[in-house]
């Protein structure tokens, strides 16, 4: 199998020779009952036909008594799964498959109109290892001209550049283990952003060993070697605009090593590249739209697996940075890519404004927030709150953890080492957190995030499988800070 990723968004239309159907969007019923948009026969037509107050949604016959419209109720929220985004996707279900003028009737405002075509754009998705060739027009679509009406072309691009950043980190998630190895990964990230034209370097083999020891000891023990990925990329090459690095784990399996998982824990470990896939669709919406940011992207990419070179409970490995680190579990190895990792990138001539990981990094996350909001830490205020409140806005929240320095003890270690682990049971999440902060100078500015990127269950635009949790935000984020710096 070859991934090549696919930009043609499914879900809208640009061939003005299919004839386009009006879909009206109200506030309420009241406003539909006052609106002469629609004639008193449509409108008793829907009333009588549609359960309006409970199913918000229904359409009727022009003169001819063929299809002439439709409308939908839209209840403003900010609430996750009731917004205009799932509501933009459950519609698009609804709807019989024609080419849709989308009219927001009543006061909608912008962010309104973006969260609807974007949750319209989202329940397109659709993951397939076989190649598909359907044009976006057979399929329910809306009318491209017509959104362009709606909101500025600015924001008709932001929103499109956001949705295939969603789209392109569902697939390399979904990918089989199989396909995504460390270096057919590698080939896919170089052919991704060719069109970009960043500078790429690449650490592997000897050059790897060398230079990133704890990344080296992780994926040594797979046939699958491991790779680190460097990526750099400016609006153009002279300029003042924010520095700001992204780093990703990339485990693209986790059996657990020699504390191997049982089996169904280890089912949905493909998707421990999680972290990495975000990135990359961060990274790919900011470069769409030339976001004015010097933006780095680094990637340690490793399969853990278990053979005669797999590392072992209690091992010491020195890092980059010299720090001794013993090993407390060989399924805790994501914390370990990730402090090489973080050592390299501050070594930079050039400081990073902000520093931010993601990572698919702990069990006890998950337990302190389920499945669906990902756990922000760090080491700056004003960043985490940025963070927080463009998670709100966005409807792709965050909840922030502390680095409880108390605990730091758990990790300190009689032989001078560090624990990769630490010494509790309870409150991994944080633990883990702190782990990667020894490896964090004092006076930058990180954040990391610890995520789920999968979807357990399945809802309009929101399918079971990789997902692209905190990308939205993030994006969002960045383009404030650039546009203030």
């Amino acid at each position: 199998m070859v991934y090549n990723f696919n930009e043609i968004l499914n879900g809208f239309c640009e061939n003005r020779k299919i004839k386009s159907i009006p879909l009206y969007l109200f506030n309420d019923i009241k406003s539909l009952n006052s609106n002469k948009l629609i004639s008193e026969k449509q409108k008793k037509f829907l009333n009588t036909s549609f359960a309006l107050e409970t199913q918000h949604f229904g359409f009727f016959p022009d003169e001819e008594f063929a299809l002439g419209g439709a409308i939908a109720i839209i209840k403003k929220s900010h609430e996750p799964k009731k917004s205009l985004i799932d509501q933009a996707a459950r519609l698009s279900q609804k709807l019989p498959k024609k080419k849709w003028s989308v009219q927001f009737v009543d006061e909608f405002d912008y962010f309104d109109k973006v969260n609807f075509i974007l949750g319209w754009g989202l329940a397109f998705y659709n993951f397939s290892i076989k190649k598909i060739n359907k044009s976006s027009h057979e399929k329910q679509s809306l009318c491209l001209s017509q959104c362009k009406k709606e909101i500025s072309k600015n924001l008709l691009e932001k929103c499109f550049s956001e949705i295939r950043g969603i789209f392109l980190t569902r697939d390399l998630i979904n990918l089989p283990p199989n396909i995504l190895t460390p270096l057919n990964y590698e080939k896919i990230i170089k052919k991704l952003f060719k069109k970009f034209s960043p500078t790429i370097l690449s650490y592997k083999d000897n050059q790897l060993e060398k230079n990133f020891p704890l990344v080296n000891f992780v994926g040594r023990s797979s046939e699958n070697k491991p790779v680190l990925i460097d990526l750099q990329w400016n609006k153009n090459k002279k300029n003042n605009y924010p520095n700001i690095v992204l780093v990703g784990k990339g485990v693209t399996f986790d059996s657990g090593g020699l504390d191997i998982k049982p089996s169904n824990s280890m089912l949905l470990m493909k998707k421990d590249m999680g972290g990495s896939a975000v990135v990359l669709g961060i990274a790919y919406a900011l470069m769409s739209i030339n976001c004015p940011v010097n933006l780095r992207v680094i990637l340690p990419l490793a399969e853990n697996a278990v053979s005669e070179k797999s590392m072992r409970p209690l091992d010491v490995v020195y890092s980059r940075n010299q720090t001794p680190v013993e090993i407390g579990n060989t399924d805790a190895e994501g914390r370990l890519l990730l402090a090489d990792t973080l050592s390299y990138c501050q070594e930079s001539k050039i400081k990073s404004d902000f520093i931010i990981d993601f990572a698919t990094l702990t069990g006890a996350a998950r337990v302190a927030l389920g499945t669906e909001l990902p756990a922000l830490f760090t080491n700056n205020d004003t960043l985490g709150e940025d963070i927080i409140n463009e998670g709100i806005k966005q409807i792709d929240p965050m909840w922030r953890l502390p680095l409880f320095k108390p605990y730091n003890k758990q990790l300190d270690k009689n032989n001078n080492a560090i624990s990769s682990t630490g010494s509790s049971r309870t409150g991994g999440a944080i633990t883990a957190a702190l782990f990667l902060n020894r490896f964090i100078d004092k006076n930058t500015n990180w954040a990391h995030v610890d995520l789920m990127a999968w979807n357990t269950s399945s809802r309009p635009g929101f399918p079971i499988g990789g997902e692209a949790m905190g990308l939205r935000s993030m994006v969002n984020m960045i383009i404030k800070y650039c546009s203030k710096s």
